[in-house]
């Protein structure tokens, strides 16, 4: 806990202090150090203590940062000082400590309770009725994926999303900034939740003999490794499915009861007007294509990183990801303040698009080789995959080319931006690395 929150706490001040001496952003140094390492020390408490029931230590570890987090947000709303912030946050610090000592001296007693209940009683009543059989090893590898793992990610979303509407019934929180900032967040949770969720889809056994490994278990099931990954890819779209059913579900009834519905509509009728019905209907289809394929595509793209089973790859995807996050905030800055760095971009936006198509094309073309070369797929597999990313890419095409008519934006960018929209290739290469994996 200590390494940790050092690490945490040294990374957070060598990046404001970077920004300060930059780009002149006057970022806190104190409080937001003091966050990260409370964040981290009460996870490590809450995920170290013994429970009773399956799942539990997701709920309460995610309800409390929650809560955690939406006070510091009330906090920064309202400016608070930054004297009565680390007030606040400093004495969580030995109250995790004191909870992290107590939980891991009680599991290294076995004192692990047992709440389980009538729901013991069921499951063992649930031995003597007949079984469901699957006409295929695939079905029940289908089955087996969502029970283990497609309920983990609209779980988190139903319990993070409630506590981001309830902003709306703050007082000073119904104008049209502070609800559209809260929409904004409630549509970008279940993207980031599912990076969450994709950590355990990306294991191919929870119960592996080692960190990265595979069991005979997971070896010798009766499936190809390519029916495997069919069946996480599957899984993965019927969690984000439900996850968005969550936020369709809660979202309305938040506008109704704060009274901001008519503000929401009153927008709406505003943008239709300006864009045309149609337009207007494509743009809303669009977009919300777009953030349900963002779900999806976080629970399946670091499928191919984690399912290779070496330490190295996973642990410098996870470090790159992070130094990507941690300073994706202070370019954007230096960006917009910069116009010199502007023009430079959007002079060279192409060719800069266009290298990564290059790149993207390339390793699609080496892995199709190696999935051919393989046996992993068939020949019939290939084509009709590539066949499907063809025609995704036309229609996506297709629609960029009428919804945005301007002589500013030529087609042929449409047509990149469109094919990197598109996954290919780290799904794609799902199938080698959890053969690379399986076979070792």
């Amino acid at each position: 806990m200590l390494l940790g929150g050092a690490a945490l706490t040294s990374l957070w001040l060598a990046v404001a202090l970077f920004a300060r001496w930059t780009w002149s952003i006057d970022l806190p140094l104190i409080w937001p150090a003091l966050l990260f390492a409370v964040f981290l020390a009460w996870t490590q408490a809450l995920t170290w203590m013994p429970y009773g029931l399956r799942g539990l230590r997701v709920v309460v570890t995610v309800l409390w940062l929650v809560t955690l987090d939406a006070v510091v947000l009330l906090a920064i709303h309202f400016k608070v000082r930054e004297s009565l912030m680390v007030v606040f946050l400093a004495p969580q610090l030995p109250l995790a400590y004191l909870a992290a000592r107590f939980a891991v001296a009680r599991a290294r007693r076995g004192g692990v309770p047992d709440w389980r209940g009538t729901r013991a009683r069921r499951a063992a009543a649930a031995v003597l009725l007949p079984r469901r059989a699957f006409p295929t090893p695939a079905r029940a590898q289908a089955w087996f994926e969502w029970r283990r793992h497609g309920r983990s990610l609209p779980a988190l979303v139903a319990m993070v999303v409630p506590f981001e509407l309830a902003l709306l019934f703050i007082p000073g929180n119904d104008t049209p900034a502070s609800v559209a900032l809260t929409l904004f967040v409630v549509l970008i949770t279940p993207p980031f939740m599912a990076v969450v969720a994709a950590a355990a889809v990306s294991r191919a056994n929870p119960l592996a003999r080692d960190a990265f490994g595979l069991t005979p278990f997971t070896v010798t099931r009766p499936v190809t490794s390519a029916a495997l990954i069919a069946a996480k890819v599957t899984m993965a779209l019927r969690s984000a499915l439900a996850a968005w059913l969550v936020v369709l579900l809660t979202v309305p009834v938040a506008l109704i009861l704060s009274g901001t519905w008519p503000m929401v509509i009153a927008r709406m009728q505003r943008f239709v007007t300006n864009v045309g019905t149609p337009r207007a209907l494509v743009l809303v289809l669009l977009a919300a294509a777009a953030l349900l394929a963002s779900t999806w595509r976080q629970m399946v793209q670091s499928l191919c990183i984690g399912l290779t089973g070496r330490a190295w790859v996973i642990k410098s995807s996870a470090a790159l990801s992070l130094s990507f996050l941690i300073l994706i905030a202070p370019i954007a800055q230096w960006i917009h303040d910069s116009r010199g760095v502007q023009r430079v971009l959007w002079n060279e936006l192409p060719w800069i698009l266009a290298v990564l198509v290059v790149v993207k094309m390339s390793a699609a073309v080496w892995i199709a080789i190696r999935l051919q070369a393989s046996r992993l797929l068939s020949d019939r597999a290939l084509v009709t995959g590539a066949a499907c990313w063809m025609a995704t890419v036309l229609a996506l095409y297709g629609v960029f080319v009428w919804v945005i008519d301007t002589p500013l934006i030529p087609h042929y960018l449409l047509a990149i931006v469109a094919i990197l929209s598109v996954p290919l290739a780290r799904l794609s290469a799902a199938p080698l690395a959890l053969a690379w994996n399986r076979h070792r």
